[in-house]
């Protein structure tokens, strides 16, 4: 039998962490010490999805920086920077329980902006690749996994960072070749002036209708760009189906008026997303988790344009719902709105976690497993523990909540400006909701009670 020397043998705080290229020890930030406690809430507790356990239940949305080379002449063209390690690492390193990296295009034409995260260049020496590879370990670093959201903005492309449009007093703010924007190249399902995403003239540029031929690459861009992404390490892929950018566009009849294979029905419209879906999962390890985010209503009801051609509404969303199981889909992120200029709705409260919550409601009743995330205005550590309790069915809670007579909403939070205002916000928390967590090894004696 063998012993352990103490006077040699290395204390936990000095086990480096496993698979960096620089020293850090091991630590697992944000996770609870008792998380089976049974007073330790649903939102303390791992999320297993997969291959993959989240420590809590509290994510970092994917959120654009604007920070990117943005020369197509660089090899750092659309690389992430030592910012995104910083910006990344530091959620990490204070407990989030998956970070995902900004709307990352698998396309040049396919970013927002020249200055957005892409992952088209090919192979494993690629800046692109190197990039990400660091904003990788660095989470890794801290026991947090990591997840990347692959995107194609379509109609919203080629747009100059939020900031220089605010400067003008508009919303968008169209880049020219003057700053490595792609004007001739903005594609959506179908072009032409009445597609253009906001009229006005400076802010978004007129769209060309995609070939079939072009959707088709499309869809084997983003296989590619998953199969590089799990190489640097990644541990959760999102597919962005959302805020008008192209999947969503594609989705919808407001945007996709197209006469192919992925134009018409609703069989047509969910093609291009369904073929993606198939497309990564194909390339990536069966253990890993694909997320999808989608806008659950485009907000048109009752609007000109939802009366002559319909809209992707809630309706819409619940028949998507029946075939996530058959393409892979194993989380529903669920937004909404950003595809038509006339969309309304009352961006306060909790108007996304209702929207969330029916979803899930729809789901289970059907019998389908599909975890659910809620997203959009959740701020206060109440809330997020309000909306997920019960949801790792856990007997006493579930019991709590057939004595109040209410269920979750969903499985995981998702908070984007909110990590940017409050980037401790799961210690926080934690203090708030009075659960012992394990803090960031060298901010310890910051921590102790």
């Amino acid at each position: 039998m063998s012993t352990i020397d103490l006077a040699t043998a290395p204390s936990p705080a000095t086990v480096p962490a496993e698979g960096i290229a620089f020293y850090t020890p091991a630590a697992k930030p944000g996770a609870a010490v008792n998380p089976t406690a049974k007073e330790t809430p649903t939102l303390f507790r791992p999320l297993k999805i997969r291959d993959v356990t989240l420590k809590n239940r509290a994510i970092v949305s994917p959120m654009c920086m604007y920070s990117t080379n943005p020369d197509p002449a660089s090899p750092f063209n659309g690389a992430l920077t030592d910012f995104h390690v910083a910006h990344l690492g530091h959620l990490a390193l204070k407990g989030a329980g998956l970070v995902i990296i900004e709307a990352t295009s698998v396309q040049p034409n396919g970013r927002i902006s020249p200055n957005d995260s892409g992952l088209w260049q090919e192979g494993t020496d690629s800046e692109q690749f190197k990039g990400l590879k660091r904003v990788v370990d660095i989470v890794h670093s801290q026991g947090g996994k990591i997840g990347i959201q692959l995107a194609h903005a379509g109609r919203k492309a080629s747009t100059v960072a939020p900031w220089l449009a605010s400067e003008k007093g508009v919303r968008g703010l169209k880049a020219d070749e003057s700053v490595f924007g792609w004007p001739k190249n903005v594609v959506a399902p179908s072009g032409g002036e009445e597609y253009v995403w906001a009229p006005g003239g400076v802010s978004y540029w007129v769209p060309r209708e995609l070939s079939t031929e072009e959707v088709e690459e499309i869809v084997r861009a983003f296989a590619k760009s998953a199969a590089l992404a799990v190489k640097a390490g990644v541990d959760v892929i999102e597919i962005h189906g959302a805020h008008g950018y192209l999947i969503n566009q594609f989705l919808s009849p407001v945007t996709n008026q197209r006469k192919d294979k992925y134009g018409g029905s609703f069989e047509n419209r969910t093609r291009f997303l369904r073929e993606i879906a198939l497309a990564i999962r194909a390339v990536v390890p069966e253990g890993l988790p694909l997320f999808l985010r989608i806008s659950a209503s485009e907000w048109l009801e009752g609007q000109p344009i939802a009366l002559e051609r319909g809209s992707w509404d809630m309706n819409s969303s619940v028949e998507l719902l029946k075939i996530l199981p058959d393409i892979g889909v194993d989380f529903l992120d669920v937004s909404s709105g950003g595809n038509h200029k006339d969309q309304k709705f009352d961006p306060h409260g909790d108007y996304q976690v209702k929207l969330a919550g029916q979803l899930r409601k729809e789901l289970r009743a059907a019998g389908i497993k599909t975890l659910v995330g809620a997203v959009g205005l959740i701020t206060q550590a109440e809330a997020a523990l309000d909306i997920v309790q019960g949801a790792d069915n856990d007997e006493a809670h579930r019991a709590e909540l057939i004595l109040n007579g209410t269920e979750p909403r969903a499985d995981a939070v998702l908070m984007g400006r909110q990590f940017l205002r409050e980037p401790d916000w799961v210690m926080n928390a934690a203090k708030k909701l009075g659960v012992h967590l394990s803090p960031p090894t060298q901010f310890g004696r910051a921590y102790l009670r």
